[in-house]
Protein backbone atom coordinates (compact mmCIF):
# COMPACT_ATOMS: atom_id res chain seq x y z
CA UNK A 1 0.00 0.00 0.00
CA UNK A 2 0.95 3.64 -0.33
CA UNK A 3 0.86 4.90 3.25
CA UNK A 4 1.51 8.34 4.71
CA UNK A 5 2.76 8.97 8.23
CA UNK A 6 2.19 12.45 9.66
CA UNK A 7 4.65 12.91 12.51
CA UNK A 8 7.13 10.43 11.02
CA UNK A 9 10.07 12.02 12.84
CA UNK A 10 8.62 11.34 16.28
CA UNK A 11 9.20 8.38 18.59
CA UNK A 12 6.37 6.19 17.28
CA UNK A 13 6.65 7.62 13.77
CA UNK A 14 10.26 6.53 13.29
CA UNK A 15 9.52 3.02 14.52
CA UNK A 16 6.38 2.75 12.40
CA UNK A 17 8.22 3.96 9.30
CA UNK A 18 10.81 1.20 9.69
CA UNK A 19 8.10 -1.38 10.44
CA UNK A 20 6.01 -0.54 7.36
CA UNK A 21 9.04 -0.35 5.07
CA UNK A 22 10.00 -3.80 6.34
CA UNK A 23 6.53 -4.98 5.36
CA UNK A 24 7.01 -3.84 1.77
CA UNK A 25 4.82 -0.73 1.89
CA UNK A 26 5.56 2.53 0.08
CA UNK A 27 5.86 5.07 2.90
CA UNK A 28 5.35 8.81 2.48
CA UNK A 29 6.86 10.41 5.59
CA UNK A 30 5.43 13.82 6.48
CA UNK A 31 6.88 16.25 9.00
CA UNK A 32 8.21 19.75 9.50
CA UNK A 33 11.70 18.29 9.74
CA UNK A 34 12.48 15.16 7.73
CA UNK A 35 16.24 14.97 8.32
CA UNK A 36 15.92 12.06 10.78
CA UNK A 37 13.53 10.03 8.61
CA UNK A 38 14.69 6.82 6.92
CA UNK A 39 16.12 7.41 3.48
CA UNK A 40 14.03 4.47 2.23
CA UNK A 41 10.85 6.49 2.79
CA UNK A 42 9.62 9.28 0.50
CA UNK A 43 10.07 12.22 2.87
CA UNK A 44 8.08 15.41 2.36
CA UNK A 45 8.64 18.46 4.56
CA UNK A 46 5.19 19.88 5.23
CA UNK A 47 3.28 21.62 8.01
CA UNK A 48 0.10 19.57 8.48
CA UNK A 49 -1.68 22.79 9.38
CA UNK A 50 -1.24 23.88 5.76
CA UNK A 51 -4.30 22.23 4.28
CA UNK A 52 -3.37 22.76 0.64
CA UNK A 53 0.22 21.55 0.93
CA UNK A 54 -0.85 18.54 2.98
CA UNK A 55 -3.55 17.62 0.47
CA UNK A 56 -0.98 17.69 -2.34
CA UNK A 57 1.36 15.48 -0.30
CA UNK A 58 -1.45 12.95 0.29
CA UNK A 59 -2.44 12.49 -3.36
CA UNK A 60 -2.40 8.77 -4.16
CA UNK A 61 -2.14 7.76 -0.50
CA UNK A 62 -4.45 4.92 0.53
CA UNK A 63 -4.11 5.22 4.31
CA UNK A 64 -2.59 7.87 6.58
CA UNK A 65 -1.31 7.59 10.12
CA UNK A 66 -1.70 10.69 12.26
CA UNK A 67 0.95 10.78 15.03
CA UNK A 68 1.16 14.53 15.59
CA UNK A 69 0.99 16.28 18.96
CA UNK A 70 1.97 19.78 20.04
CA UNK A 71 2.72 19.45 23.75
CA UNK A 72 6.19 20.87 23.18
CA UNK A 73 4.47 24.13 22.16
CA UNK A 74 3.58 24.79 25.81
CA UNK A 75 0.30 25.86 27.35
CA UNK A 76 -1.56 26.47 24.11
CA UNK A 77 -1.02 22.97 22.73
CA UNK A 78 -4.68 21.96 23.02
CA UNK A 79 -5.86 24.63 20.57
CA UNK A 80 -2.92 23.93 18.24
CA UNK A 81 -3.63 20.19 18.21
CA UNK A 82 -7.30 20.79 17.39
CA UNK A 83 -6.44 23.15 14.53
CA UNK A 84 -3.86 20.79 13.03
CA UNK A 85 -6.15 17.76 13.24
CA UNK A 86 -9.02 19.65 11.61
CA UNK A 87 -6.76 20.75 8.74
CA UNK A 88 -5.33 17.25 8.28
CA UNK A 89 -8.77 15.64 8.18
CA UNK A 90 -9.90 18.06 5.47
CA UNK A 91 -6.68 17.57 3.50
CA UNK A 92 -7.09 13.78 3.66
CA UNK A 93 -10.68 14.06 2.42
CA UNK A 94 -9.65 16.30 -0.49
CA UNK A 95 -6.85 13.89 -1.47
CA UNK A 96 -9.17 10.86 -1.37
CA UNK A 97 -7.36 9.06 1.47
CA UNK A 98 -9.27 5.91 2.39
CA UNK A 99 -8.64 5.93 6.13
CA UNK A 100 -6.84 7.76 8.91
CA UNK A 101 -5.26 5.78 11.74
CA UNK A 102 -4.67 7.73 14.91
CA UNK A 103 -3.10 6.96 18.30
CA UNK A 104 -5.18 8.66 20.97
CA UNK A 105 -5.30 8.27 24.73
CA UNK A 106 -7.17 6.12 27.21
CA UNK A 107 -9.05 7.78 30.02
CA UNK A 108 -12.77 8.07 30.71
CA UNK A 109 -13.88 11.75 30.87
CA UNK A 110 -10.31 12.96 31.55
CA UNK A 111 -9.78 16.16 33.51
CA UNK A 112 -6.28 16.84 32.19
CA UNK A 113 -5.73 19.02 29.12
CA UNK A 114 -3.43 16.41 27.56
CA UNK A 115 -5.91 13.51 27.66
CA UNK A 116 -8.89 15.70 26.73
CA UNK A 117 -6.94 17.00 23.75
CA UNK A 118 -6.21 13.47 22.56
CA UNK A 119 -9.94 12.73 22.48
CA UNK A 120 -10.71 16.00 20.70
CA UNK A 121 -8.15 15.26 18.00
CA UNK A 122 -9.84 11.96 17.17
CA UNK A 123 -13.18 13.71 16.68
CA UNK A 124 -11.59 16.49 14.60
CA UNK A 125 -9.93 14.00 12.25
CA UNK A 126 -13.25 12.27 11.60
CA UNK A 127 -15.21 15.50 11.06
CA UNK A 128 -14.31 15.74 7.36
CA UNK A 129 -15.82 12.32 6.61
CA UNK A 130 -12.72 10.13 6.24
CA UNK A 131 -12.95 6.77 8.04
CA UNK A 132 -10.93 6.92 11.26
CA UNK A 133 -9.43 4.08 13.30
CA UNK A 134 -8.63 5.55 16.72
CA UNK A 135 -6.39 3.46 18.95
CA UNK A 136 -6.62 4.68 22.52
CA UNK A 137 -3.52 3.75 24.51
CA UNK A 138 -1.68 4.74 27.68
CA UNK A 139 2.09 4.86 28.25
CA UNK A 140 4.18 3.31 25.47
CA UNK A 141 7.32 1.46 26.57
CA UNK A 142 10.16 2.23 24.20
CA UNK A 143 13.41 4.19 24.28
CA UNK A 144 12.59 7.75 23.23
CA UNK A 145 9.06 7.78 24.62
CA UNK A 146 8.86 10.70 27.10
CA UNK A 147 6.91 8.54 29.56
CA UNK A 148 9.48 5.75 29.35
CA UNK A 149 12.39 8.18 29.67
CA UNK A 150 10.85 9.72 32.81
CA UNK A 151 10.54 6.22 34.28
CA UNK A 152 14.09 5.37 33.25
CA UNK A 153 15.78 8.44 34.73
CA UNK A 154 13.78 8.44 37.97
CA UNK A 155 14.54 4.77 38.62
CA UNK A 156 18.16 4.82 37.48
CA UNK A 157 19.15 7.97 39.35
CA UNK A 158 17.14 7.75 42.60
CA UNK A 159 17.58 4.78 44.96
CA UNK A 160 14.92 6.43 47.13
CA UNK A 161 12.30 8.99 46.18
CA UNK A 162 9.43 11.02 47.57
CA UNK A 163 6.40 10.68 45.30
CA UNK A 164 2.95 12.30 45.03
CA UNK A 165 -0.33 10.42 45.04
CA UNK A 166 -0.30 9.93 41.26
CA UNK A 167 2.21 7.09 41.62
CA UNK A 168 -0.76 4.95 42.74
CA UNK A 169 -3.04 5.86 39.81
CA UNK A 170 -3.88 2.79 37.73
CA UNK A 171 -2.32 2.66 34.28
CA UNK A 172 -2.16 0.05 31.50
CA UNK A 173 1.10 0.56 29.56
CA UNK A 174 1.79 -1.06 26.21
CA UNK A 175 5.03 -2.22 24.58
CA UNK A 176 6.09 -0.39 21.42
CA UNK A 177 6.24 -3.67 19.51
CA UNK A 178 2.62 -4.40 20.45
CA UNK A 179 1.52 -0.90 19.46
CA UNK A 180 3.21 -1.37 16.07
CA UNK A 181 1.27 -4.62 15.60
CA UNK A 182 -2.01 -2.82 16.32
CA UNK A 183 -1.07 -0.01 13.95
CA UNK A 184 -0.18 -2.47 11.20
CA UNK A 185 -3.44 -4.42 11.55
CA UNK A 186 -5.40 -1.13 11.63
CA UNK A 187 -4.92 -0.98 7.86
CA UNK A 188 -7.62 -3.64 7.55
CA UNK A 189 -10.00 -3.38 10.54
CA UNK A 190 -13.37 -1.63 10.58
CA UNK A 191 -13.35 2.09 11.48
CA UNK A 192 -14.03 2.91 15.11
CA UNK A 193 -12.50 3.53 18.52
CA UNK A 194 -10.43 0.70 19.99
CA UNK A 195 -9.02 0.68 23.52
CA UNK A 196 -5.67 -1.12 23.63
CA UNK A 197 -3.19 -1.83 26.39
CA UNK A 198 -0.63 -4.27 27.70
CA UNK A 199 -1.42 -7.45 29.61
CA UNK A 200 -1.05 -5.77 33.03
CA UNK A 201 -2.90 -3.01 34.82
CA UNK A 202 -0.32 -1.43 37.11
CA UNK A 203 0.72 1.86 38.73
CA UNK A 204 3.69 4.17 38.28
CA UNK A 205 4.96 2.98 41.67
CA UNK A 206 4.86 -0.63 40.50
CA UNK A 207 6.47 0.29 37.17
CA UNK A 208 9.42 1.85 39.02
CA UNK A 209 9.91 -1.41 40.92
CA UNK A 210 9.52 -3.47 37.74
CA UNK A 211 12.09 -1.37 35.88
CA UNK A 212 14.55 -1.78 38.77
CA UNK A 213 14.16 -5.57 38.63
CA UNK A 214 14.58 -5.73 34.85
CA UNK A 215 17.65 -3.48 34.96
CA UNK A 216 19.25 -5.39 37.83
CA UNK A 217 19.06 -2.47 40.27
CA UNK A 218 18.48 -2.63 43.98
CA UNK A 219 14.93 -2.22 45.22
CA UNK A 220 13.84 1.43 45.03
CA UNK A 221 12.33 2.93 48.17
CA UNK A 222 9.28 5.09 47.52
CA UNK A 223 7.70 7.36 50.12
CA UNK A 224 4.21 8.65 49.28
CA UNK A 225 3.36 12.27 50.07
CA UNK A 226 -0.40 12.59 49.33
CA UNK A 227 -0.46 16.41 49.40
CA UNK A 228 2.33 16.76 46.82
CA UNK A 229 0.36 17.93 43.75
CA UNK A 230 1.18 16.97 40.15
CA UNK A 231 2.19 20.59 39.48
CA UNK A 232 4.70 20.62 42.33
CA UNK A 233 5.98 17.16 41.50
CA UNK A 234 6.70 18.26 37.91
CA UNK A 235 9.45 20.55 39.23
CA UNK A 236 10.91 17.64 41.16
CA UNK A 237 10.94 15.59 37.93
CA UNK A 238 12.72 18.50 36.20
CA UNK A 239 15.61 18.21 38.66
CA UNK A 240 16.13 14.51 37.98
CA UNK A 241 15.22 13.93 34.36
CA UNK A 242 16.57 15.73 31.26
CA UNK A 243 13.36 15.23 29.24
CA UNK A 244 11.46 18.07 27.53
CA UNK A 245 9.80 20.01 30.37
CA UNK A 246 6.82 21.28 28.40
CA UNK A 247 5.94 17.71 27.46
CA UNK A 248 6.69 16.11 30.83
CA UNK A 249 4.62 18.71 32.69
CA UNK A 250 1.59 18.00 30.50
CA UNK A 251 2.02 14.27 31.01
CA UNK A 252 2.37 14.58 34.78
CA UNK A 253 -0.81 16.65 34.99
CA UNK A 254 -2.62 13.76 33.29
CA UNK A 255 -1.38 11.15 35.78
CA UNK A 256 -4.27 11.84 38.15
CA UNK A 257 -6.59 10.13 35.60
CA UNK A 258 -6.76 6.35 35.36
CA UNK A 259 -5.77 5.22 31.87
CA UNK A 260 -6.93 1.61 31.58
CA UNK A 261 -8.91 -0.33 29.03
CA UNK A 262 -12.58 -0.25 30.02
CA UNK A 263 -14.05 -2.13 27.04
CA UNK A 264 -11.50 -4.63 25.64
CA UNK A 265 -13.92 -6.62 23.45
CA UNK A 266 -13.84 -4.49 20.25
CA UNK A 267 -10.04 -4.73 20.09
CA UNK A 268 -10.05 -8.45 20.92
CA UNK A 269 -12.48 -9.16 18.09
CA UNK A 270 -10.72 -6.97 15.52
CA UNK A 271 -7.02 -7.61 16.24
CA UNK A 272 -4.83 -10.68 16.68
CA UNK A 273 -2.35 -9.16 19.14
CA UNK A 274 -1.31 -10.80 22.41
CA UNK A 275 0.14 -7.94 24.50
CA UNK A 276 3.19 -8.32 26.72
CA UNK A 277 3.25 -8.12 30.52
CA UNK A 278 4.97 -5.08 32.05
CA UNK A 279 8.36 -6.61 32.83
CA UNK A 280 8.64 -8.21 29.39
CA UNK A 281 7.68 -4.91 27.76
CA UNK A 282 10.35 -3.05 29.74
CA UNK A 283 12.97 -5.65 28.84
CA UNK A 284 11.94 -5.43 25.17
CA UNK A 285 12.34 -1.64 25.24
CA UNK A 286 15.89 -1.95 26.58
CA UNK A 287 16.75 -4.77 24.15
CA UNK A 288 15.43 -2.75 21.22
CA UNK A 289 17.58 0.20 22.28
CA UNK A 290 20.60 -2.11 22.55
CA UNK A 291 20.10 -3.18 18.95
CA UNK A 292 19.43 0.38 17.79
CA UNK A 293 22.64 1.73 19.36
CA UNK A 294 24.64 -1.09 17.76
CA UNK A 295 23.03 -0.39 14.38
CA UNK A 296 23.32 3.41 14.44
CA UNK A 297 26.49 3.87 16.51
CA UNK A 298 28.38 5.82 13.85
CA UNK A 299 25.52 8.30 13.46
CA UNK A 300 25.66 9.28 17.15
CA UNK A 301 27.23 12.53 18.28
CA UNK A 302 28.48 13.91 21.59
CA UNK A 303 25.96 14.13 24.40
CA UNK A 304 23.08 12.32 26.10
CA UNK A 305 20.15 10.93 24.08
CA UNK A 306 17.53 8.59 25.58
CA UNK A 307 19.73 7.51 28.47
CA UNK A 308 22.85 6.87 26.37
CA UNK A 309 25.96 9.07 26.49
CA UNK A 310 28.10 9.24 23.34
CA UNK A 311 31.52 10.65 22.48
CA UNK A 312 32.65 10.85 18.84
CA UNK A 313 36.21 11.52 17.65
CA UNK A 314 37.42 12.02 14.08
CA UNK A 315 41.07 11.81 13.03
CA UNK A 316 42.47 12.39 9.56
CA UNK A 317 44.15 9.39 7.93
CA UNK A 318 46.88 9.69 5.24
CA UNK A 319 45.67 7.92 2.06
CA UNK A 320 48.66 5.58 2.03
CA UNK A 321 47.86 4.21 5.50
CA UNK A 322 44.10 3.71 5.17
CA UNK A 323 44.32 0.07 4.03
CA UNK A 324 46.79 -0.70 6.81
CA UNK A 325 44.43 0.88 9.35
CA UNK A 326 41.56 -1.30 8.14
CA UNK A 327 43.70 -4.44 8.46
CA UNK A 328 44.82 -3.38 11.93
CA UNK A 329 41.22 -3.48 13.14
CA UNK A 330 41.40 -7.24 12.66
CA UNK A 331 44.30 -7.61 15.11
CA UNK A 332 42.29 -6.57 18.19
CA UNK A 333 42.61 -8.58 21.36
CA UNK A 334 45.01 -9.47 24.13
CA UNK A 335 46.97 -6.20 24.31
CA UNK A 336 46.07 -2.96 26.04
CA UNK A 337 48.49 -1.17 23.73
CA UNK A 338 46.16 -1.89 20.80
CA UNK A 339 43.57 0.51 22.18
CA UNK A 340 45.91 3.33 23.12
CA UNK A 341 45.78 5.07 26.51
CA UNK A 342 46.99 1.76 28.01
CA UNK A 343 47.46 3.14 31.57
CA UNK A 344 43.85 4.28 31.56
CA UNK A 345 42.63 0.85 30.50
CA UNK A 346 44.77 -0.79 33.17
CA UNK A 347 43.22 1.49 35.78
CA UNK A 348 39.80 0.58 34.40
CA UNK A 349 40.53 -3.15 34.83
CA UNK A 350 41.69 -2.60 38.41
CA UNK A 351 38.55 -0.58 39.19
CA UNK A 352 36.46 -3.37 37.72
CA UNK A 353 38.16 -6.01 39.83
CA UNK A 354 37.41 -3.98 42.96
CA UNK A 355 33.75 -3.84 41.89
CA UNK A 356 33.57 -7.58 41.28
CA UNK A 357 34.12 -7.69 37.52
CA UNK A 358 36.04 -10.55 35.96
CA UNK A 359 37.37 -8.83 32.87
CA UNK A 360 40.33 -10.40 31.12
CA UNK A 361 42.31 -9.98 27.97
CA UNK A 362 41.66 -12.49 25.21
CA UNK A 363 42.06 -12.78 21.46
CA UNK A 364 39.38 -14.31 19.24
CA UNK A 365 40.05 -17.10 16.78
CA UNK A 366 38.49 -14.85 14.16
CA UNK A 367 37.13 -11.31 14.21
CA UNK A 368 33.52 -12.20 13.43
CA UNK A 369 30.16 -11.15 14.92
CA UNK A 370 29.52 -12.83 18.26
CA UNK A 371 33.18 -13.56 19.03
CA UNK A 372 34.54 -12.56 22.44
CA UNK A 373 37.55 -10.26 22.46
CA UNK A 374 38.95 -8.86 25.71
CA UNK A 375 35.95 -7.49 27.63
CA UNK A 376 33.82 -7.09 24.52
CA UNK A 377 31.64 -9.08 22.21
CA UNK A 378 31.98 -8.23 18.52
CA UNK A 379 28.61 -6.80 17.53
CA UNK A 380 29.32 -5.77 13.93
CA UNK A 381 32.11 -6.23 11.42
CA UNK A 382 32.17 -4.70 7.96
CA UNK A 383 34.48 -3.21 5.40
CA UNK A 384 36.55 -0.82 7.50
CA UNK A 385 34.12 -1.12 10.43
CA UNK A 386 34.27 -2.74 13.84
CA UNK A 387 31.64 -2.37 16.59
CA UNK A 388 32.21 -3.80 20.06
CA UNK A 389 29.63 -4.33 22.84
CA UNK A 390 30.74 -4.64 26.46
CA UNK A 391 30.40 -7.91 28.39
CA UNK A 392 30.10 -8.00 32.18
CA UNK A 393 30.64 -4.31 32.94
CA UNK A 394 29.39 -3.32 36.40
CA UNK A 395 28.52 0.36 35.68
CA UNK A 396 26.38 -0.27 32.60
CA UNK A 397 26.47 -1.10 28.91
CA UNK A 398 29.19 0.20 26.60
CA UNK A 399 29.84 0.29 22.87
CA UNK A 400 33.04 1.14 21.03
CA UNK A 401 33.12 1.52 17.26
CA UNK A 402 35.71 2.26 14.59
CA UNK A 403 35.01 3.20 10.97
CA UNK A 404 37.89 3.87 8.59
CA UNK A 405 37.51 5.34 5.13
CA UNK A 406 37.38 8.49 3.01
CA UNK A 407 40.54 9.85 4.59
CA UNK A 408 39.40 9.66 8.22
CA UNK A 409 38.95 7.40 11.22
CA UNK A 410 35.60 7.86 12.95
CA UNK A 411 35.58 6.49 16.50
CA UNK A 412 32.44 6.47 18.67
CA UNK A 413 32.08 5.39 22.28
CA UNK A 414 28.62 5.04 23.84
CA UNK A 415 27.59 4.22 27.41
CA UNK A 416 24.23 3.43 29.00
CA UNK A 417 24.62 3.78 32.80
CA UNK A 418 23.12 1.29 35.21
CA UNK A 419 21.91 3.01 38.37
CA UNK A 420 23.80 5.50 40.50
CA UNK A 421 27.20 3.71 40.14
CA UNK A 422 26.98 3.94 36.36
CA UNK A 423 25.90 7.59 36.43
CA UNK A 424 28.78 8.53 38.76
CA UNK A 425 31.24 6.43 36.77
CA UNK A 426 30.50 8.39 33.61
CA UNK A 427 30.26 11.83 35.21
CA UNK A 428 33.38 11.53 37.37
CA UNK A 429 35.48 10.15 34.52
CA UNK A 430 34.19 12.61 31.90
CA UNK A 431 37.44 14.67 31.90
CA UNK A 432 39.48 11.47 31.58
CA UNK A 433 37.26 10.17 28.78
CA UNK A 434 37.72 13.33 26.72
CA UNK A 435 41.49 12.86 26.74
CA UNK A 436 41.52 9.04 26.56
CA UNK A 437 39.12 8.71 23.63
CA UNK A 438 41.11 11.22 21.60
CA UNK A 439 44.36 9.36 22.32
CA UNK A 440 42.73 6.05 21.44
CA UNK A 441 41.67 7.31 18.02
CA UNK A 442 45.10 8.78 17.34
CA UNK A 443 46.71 5.52 18.45
CA UNK A 444 44.75 3.66 15.80
CA UNK A 445 46.13 5.97 13.12
CA UNK A 446 49.71 5.96 14.48
CA UNK A 447 49.78 2.15 14.49
CA UNK A 448 48.85 2.18 10.82
CA UNK A 449 51.58 4.71 10.07
CA UNK A 450 54.43 2.63 11.45
CA UNK A 451 55.49 -0.96 12.11
CA UNK A 452 53.52 -3.02 14.62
Amino acid sequence: MIIAIAGASGFVGRALTAHLLGGGHDVVALGRSVDSISTDARAIAVDVGDEGATSNALVGVEAAYYLVHSMAAGGGFREVDLRLATAFGRAAAQAGVGRIIYVGALGDAPSSAHLASRHEVGSALAAAGVAVIELRAAVVFGAGSISFEMLRYLTERLPAMVCPRWVRTRIQPIALVDLLAYLDQSLHVAPGIYEIGGADVTTYREMISAYARVRGLRRRRIIDIPWLTPHLSSYWVDLVTPVDRSVSHALIESLVTEVVVVDPEPARRAFSVTPMVVERALAAALDDQDEEVTRSLFARRNGLVDGVYSVAVDVSVPPETEDVLVRDLGTIGGRLSWYGAAPGWMARLVLGRLAGENLRRRRPAAVVPGALVDWWRIARVGSGELVLRSVGWFPGDAWLGYRAGHGALHQVAAFRPRGIPGFLYWKLLAPVHRVAFDRMARRRVSRASGPF
